[in-house]
């Protein structure tokens, strides 16, 4: 399964393909290196996690493994996981504070689409930059969309 596919992204689809075939046994098989994209992937109901840049016999002993019931995260990604894993996550209001941020919008603007005032969009970028230990709000949209906590 692939994280991008037209239609319906690969998270939807590993809940679709989970909700009717309990059983099914999904690897994941994408360009995205990012650790919050993994994870998500992982939680939806994939067994494995690979980047396309996989060596052919790696792949072929991933599948095997996966179908013999056990779980795989190629060492990179796995090494983020664990790097990020006592980190705060961010909350879903802080990821879409970042996304709104992402997009090229202002403080103002961010406030005005969210329905929330610029000072509460400024408390939730620092507690952003914080999270991420950026040093500026390009910083932490960078760091975002390297581990695949937002996407444009």
């Amino acid at each position: 399964m692939d994280l991008q596919m037209p239609g319906v992204d690969g998270l939807e689809a590993i809940g679709i393909l989970r909700k009717e075939f309990a059983n099914a046994v999904i690897l994941v098989l994408t360009t995205y290196k990012g650790d919050v994209q993994a994870l998500r992937a992982i939680k939806a109901g994939a067994r494995g996690y690979l980047l396309k840049g996989t060596m052919r016999k790696e792949l072929v002993d991933t599948i095997r493994s996966v179908s013999a019931g056990h779980r795989y995260i190629i060492p990179e990604v796995a090494s983020e996981i664990a790097a990020h894993l006592i980190e705060d996550a961010l909350t879903e209001r802080e990821t879409v504070v970042l996304s709104c941020v992402a997009a090229g919008n202002s403080n103002k603007l961010v406030a005005q689409s969210l329905s929330i005032t610029e000072e509460t969009v400024k408390a939730h970028m620092k507690n952003i930059m914080a999270k991420l230990a950026a040093r500026d709000r390009t910083h932490a949209v960078a760091i975002a969309m390297r581990r695949g906590i937002i996407t444009l």
